[in-house]
């Protein structure tokens, strides 16, 4: 049984967080591809440190009617285009420090093209669909507790940093690009009603005072958080170390994939495991995932259920999923049943393909995920963040 007084916890971190320059600049490697070849297939990890960039992975891009030989120099001739790219992206996050500088930071790429064994396991054929990129579980989640149906906890870290990054990029503020924020929030009944604590850790120009950062930060906090839901007995915790001068990737070391919960529903909700970042949409930890947002979100916007998560699991190379689950928690207005069997049809059989194809995928669109998490953002008009749509709500209300 659910209990109905309890408090939860999530974190979010912002755009200058090591491990998120790592993930956007992964991103902005996929988009490249996505942008020259739309059947691009991508996978690659960023390293970032004290004014280094290192690229890693397997690439693919191809173009009809090219030899073998023609496709990898093709691919090659992406991966020689990437380092501007890349340097403008962290130039674009802010980073012109010292310790880590878009322009000066020496940068290494150690992309190759993509395993051959992989391919002919993922490639459609005449004889088989496309397959799925890897074997694994996804899920998806929504509740109705925020008007972006996201966890309240997780939503309100994301704003918070959204906000403080939107005053970074105004200027004058005295705030670096790195930051982490977490929000403690006491539910009743099911839903959020105040948060117990606050904590930011933002680094800052050099020679400001723990109480300056308060100063400068707390306003556009509360700002961001639903009016009445800070009161005297919520706990503050502003730069807890006192100082944070030195960060990003000169602070601490990023990898790609490192923040899924961040990403993802701030734990409210399980992780199959596997990451977004530097991932071509035939990989089904990004699409499949995404897919699993996208009909737990209609579930939830058509008034079926408070909550509902789903999963869904693949076999590399196979393109139907082995197993598709929804789980209400006790707040269902419909059999989870008829879901189970009623959602992959909406979207074409689940298989990777109509995934892709019907959420539009295949196209250089992920870059602006990186930072901010992958849920609970608006569609944008150029098809980013499709799976954020509500468009399945009336065929869902009409299953009751």
């Amino acid at each position: 049984m659910a209990r109905s007084s309890f408090l939860f916890t999530s974190e979010s971190v912002s755009e200058g967080h090591p491990d998120k320059v790592a993930d956007r600049i992964s991103d902005t490697v996929v988009d490249a591809f996505l942008a020259q070849d739309p059947e691009a297939r991508v996978a690659c990890e960023t390293l970032v440190t004290t004014n280094r960039i290192i690229l890693a992975g397997e690439v693919r891009a191809t173009r009809p009617g090219n030899s073998q030989a023609e496709n990898e120099a093709f691919t090659r001739s992406i991966i020689d285009s990437l380092e501007p790219l890349v340097r403008a992206a962290v130039r674009d996050i802010g980073y012109e420090q010292e310790g880590f500088h878009w322009e000066k930071a020496s940068y290494e790429c150690w992309l190759h093209p993509q395993s051959v064994d992989i391919a002919v396991g993922v490639d459609a054929t005449n004889e088989k669909d496309e397959g799925a990129g890897d074997q694994g579980i996804m899920f998806g989640y929504a509740s109705n507790e925020t008007p972006e149906l996201m966890p309240a906890t997780l939503q309100y870290s994301h704003n918070i940093l959204k906000r403080l990054a939107e005053v970074r990029h105004a200027g004058g503020s005295k705030l670096e690009p790195d930051a982490k924020s977490q929000v403690t929030i006491h539910y009743e009944e099911g839903r959020p009603v105040r948060a117990t604590s606050i904590v930011l850790s933002t680094q800052h120009a050099r020679g400001l005072t723990q109480a300056e950062v308060a100063d400068i930060v707390k306003p556009h906090i509360l700002a961001v958080l639903p009016e009445g839901f800070t009161d005297e007995a919520t706990e503050w915790h502003i730069n807890p170390t006192g100082v944070f001068e030195i960060g990003g990737p000169d602070g601490d070391a990023g990898l790609t994939g490192r923040k899924i919960i961040v990403d993802t529903y701030g734990g409210a909700a399980p992780h199959g495991g596997g990451a977004f970042s530097g991932k071509d949409p035939t990989k089904v930890d990004r699409s499949a995932a995404y897919a699993c947002r996208y009909l737990a979100k209609n579930v939830v916007a058509a008034g079926l259920a408070d909550r509902c998560t789903i999963q869904i699991s693949y076999a590399i190379g196979v393109a139907r999923p082995l197993s598709v689950h929804v789980d209400l928690h006790g707040t269902g207005r419909i059999d989870a049943a008829v879901l189970e069997r009623e959602l992959p049809a909406m979207i074409g059989g689940a298989t990777p393909r109509a995934i892709r194809q019907h959420l539009g995928l295949n196209r250089p669109i992920y870059a602006r995920t990186a930072a901010y998490g992958h849920f609970g953002r608006e569609p944008d008009a150029d098809g980013g963040f499709s799976w954020e749509r509500t468009d399945l709500v009336e065929r869902l209300k009409a299953l009751v």
